[in-house]
């Protein structure tokens, strides 16, 4: 899975910060050594006397040698009081030679317990935007920033709801879609539509909700698409990277597929466009396709067995209305 794969790489970004720190500290120590020598030969006899308390619980038995620990404690806070003013003296803090985490709360190691840590997730959710193809085009498109409004009110041509009613219901439908997205229903979306009437907006947002939570969601216009499985069908030079791509859009917990008909049509993109719907399907991978293309018009585009794909296991939601231009 490409989320096992990213995370074994944070994981070893942990590593690394580990050894970073560990050596920045060490480096610290040595100058402080080098400053203020007194203090390492205080650490050393911190150590000698933690040796020593540590023997003298293992056998203790009696009060003599409860007291003799307790001899041995007094000296060590009174070691660490002059470790600390010495520092001071000097103009370092009480903890420059201590490990400074970036994340106290796993201490770099990106799990608290057998959970992952806050800054493990984030990481996580870091990644999936990135490989997402969105940029910053989410901090404008999401369901925070959607505005019913926009869509007028009054009946139009032929059809029973409003462009408003209609699509009250279509984000109903797609925030169900969130909500519900590890349910084994297999629901996947087919958005469409004439241009400028939000579909790309609402794979948006979809995508946001979803990153957000932490899943992989890949987000690739239909020409797109088809650029990167032929370079990774005919430029051999290029392979290991393409061989990256497709491994992403083959097992992203989310693929979204937009403007799908505004790409050149040949048998390429027929069978390339089968084999990933097919393969999703299979995997229980889910998809979002948004076309200009009405149904009949992506039957005599493509052909029976992706259109068969496509009408028995998408829930098709039509967008009408005036244009928005919402694309600009």
């Amino acid at each position: 899975m490409i989320m096992d794969g990213i995370a074994r790489k944070i994981q070893n970004e942990y590593q690394a910060i580990r050894a970073r720190i560990d050596k920045e500290r060490k480096e610290r120590i040595k100058e402080i050594y080098n400053v203020i020598p007194r203090i390492k030969e205080i650490d050393d006899r911190i150590q000698n006397l933690g040796i020593r308390c540590a023997r003298a619980l293992l056998k203790s038995d009696n009060a003599s040698d409860k007291r003799f620990v307790d001899i041995l404690r007094e000296e060590i806070t009174s070691l660490k009081q002059e470790k600390i003013k010495l520092l001071e003296k000097y103009m370092y803090s009480p903890d420059y030679m201590e490990i400074h985490y970036e994340c106290s709360a796993c201490k770099d190691t990106g799990y608290v317990g057998r959970e992952k840590c806050k800054c493990f997730k984030q990481k996580l959710i870091d990644r999936a935007y990135q490989q997402s193809n969105l940029g910053n085009t989410l901090e404008k498109e999401n369901f925070s920033n959607f505005d019913i409004n926009l869509f007028p009110d009054e009946k139009y041509d032929n059809y029973s709801l409003t462009p408003r009613e209609n699509m009250k219901n279509i984000v109903s439908t797609c925030e169900g879609f969130v909500n519900n997205f590890h349910k084994d229903n297999g629901e996947n979306l087919l958005f469409y539509g004439s241009t400028g009437l939000g579909k790309t907006f609402l794979c948006n947002c979809i995508a946001k909700a979803l990153l957000d939570k932490g899943e992989l969601v890949i987000y690739l216009t239909a020409f797109n698409l088809f650029r990167i499985l032929e370079e990774y069908r005919f430029n051999h030079s290029e392979n290991l990277q393409n061989r990256e791509q497709l491994d992403s859009i083959l097992t992203c917990d989310l693929l979204i597929i937009d403007d799908l008909g505004t790409e050149l049509s040949n048998a390429f993109t027929v069978s390339e466009l089968f084999n990933i719907i097919n393969t999703r399907l299979l995997s229980k991978k889910k998809v979002i396709i948004s076309t200009n293309l009405e149904p009949e018009e992506l039957l005599k585009t493509y052909n029976q067995r992706i259109f068969s794909r496509i009408s028995g296991n998408y829930r098709t939601l039509e967008f009408y209305g005036p244009d928005l231009r919402w694309e600009k």
